[in-house]
């Protein structure tokens, strides 16, 4: 039985997905679950594994293309059989570690002009060519069919008026398929959800306390402050069901479980690998998650397991001594958590000026899900499992 090789898709929104190398040629004798391919995302670059075993056969896909989510791309088959002639699946693929139906993939939108009455374009496309200002009937496509796919537009514009006239005045630097996908979803985020910012000062010196006891044992895992974040945060979390939910056109969907992104700075940007079921993973098994996922996101070998369904994301920049700043919510998620520096300020502790290890949190909260109340509120029990840590983590 012939198991078909598909474009996964990593998250609703996605429409295609960048084949960047094979990790084994027609021909070669594969196992379930090895690498197979690596692909590039809106999120990051991560590793697709072999559905089954056999023999790769029925390559269809090139490196470096840009294949639409749900296409078959290639087969594994028994030793002596033949690929199926079909080279695409009537649906796209569910998404990585969801158990949801696939979705129907989505209708190709014609673009009638004068040059290209013929010609397709995806959502996507469509909606960063009107961003952007391009001229469709000027693009041509290189998806299947011709069909005009968001990289298509991206070249284009990077081959607009404006940009030659840019070029005249200095260099131009353009981003890599991740950077300007990053960059068209960040946009989309800031434009889209009404974000607003609640800020509070706490006082890291039981928790700088309890991360040195804990690092004591050498046979553990190191603990950082992220780890120490994310075990508290997401404990918290449980009694803030409208801080950990998702926007969606039916309604707001509170989380049962806590999926924790953790926002980690690669090469072209920034990526939430996702510690699941963080509200139940002790701190030890957390830190361990955390160094096996920043491993994998620096050596762009991250798993589409890696970067599936955060319900919150934490991002620390304590590490580059940034005193506080706020980050953009990743939709459909309804909040973020930015982290500054811990650093010795004069406070006033009982009415006396006092030198204190003191940590800047601001939550970026979507006001469709959240008000300012429900957020000051989480802040206050954050700031309280900060300051007593064994109370929560024994």
């Amino acid at each position: 039985m012939a198991f078909s090789v598909v474009m996964p898709a990593l998250e609703m929104a996605q429409e295609t997905g960048k084949l960047l190398a094979w990790r084994k040629k027609e021909g070669d004798r594969v196992s379930k679950g090895e690498p197979l391919l690596e692909i590039e995302t809106d999120k990051a670059v991560v590793e697709v594994e072999a559905p089954a075993d056999g023999i790769l056969a029925g390559i269809k896909a090139s490196e470096g293309s840009d294949i639409p989510v749900g296409q078959t791309i290639a087969w594994i088959v028994a030793p002596g059989e033949t690929p199926p002639a079909a080279t695409e699946i009537a649906a796209p693929a569910a998404r990585a570690g969801s158990h949801a139906k696939p979705e129907p993939s989505p209708t190709p939108v014609a673009v009638v002009s004068t040059s290209q009455s013929s010609a397709k374009i995806s959502p996507k496309a469509r909606r960063l060519a009107k961003e952007l200002g391009i001229d469709l009937t000027n693009v041509r496509g290189s998806g299947p069919g011709g069909e005009i796919l968001a990289s298509d537009i991206q070249a284009a514009a990077a081959v607009s008026p404006a940009s030659a006239a840019a070029a005249t005045s200095g260099q131009i630097e353009k981003p890599t398929s991740f950077g300007s996908i990053m960059a068209e979803r960040t946009t989309h985020s800031w434009t889209t959800v009404p974000h607003f910012f609640v800020t509070r000062e706490i006082d890291a010196t039981d928790l700088n306390a309890y991360r040195s006891g804990n690092n004591k044992d050498s046979s553990q895992p190191r603990i950082t402050h992220t780890d120490l974040l994310v075990a508290l945060v997401s404990r918290v979390l449980l009694k803030h069901p409208r801080l950990n939910a998702s926007w969606s056109a039916d309604g707001i969907h509170l989380h049962d479980h806590v999926h924790m992104g953790v926002a980690i700075a690669v090469k072209d940007g920034v990526v939430a690998a996702v510690i699941h079921n963080a509200h139940t993973a002790s701190l030890p098994e957390i830190a361990a998650q955390r160094h096996e996922l920043a491993e994998r996101a620096r050596t762009a070998k991250l798993r589409p397991n890696d970067i599936a369904d955060a319900t919150f994301t934490i991002s620390n920049l304590g590490m580059y001594k940034v005193d506080q700043f706020s980050a953009i919510i990743t939709p459909p998620q309804a909040a973020i958590l930015a982290v500054g520096a811990i650093a010795d300020r004069v406070v006033a502790v009982e009415g006396k000026p006092a030198v204190r290890p003191m940590m800047t949190l601001t939550i970026s909260c979507d006001h469709r899900v959240a008000d300012g109340a429900r957020a000051a509120q989480f802040l206050s029990d954050v700031a309280g499992a900060l300051q007593q840590p064994a109370t929560f983590l024994g």
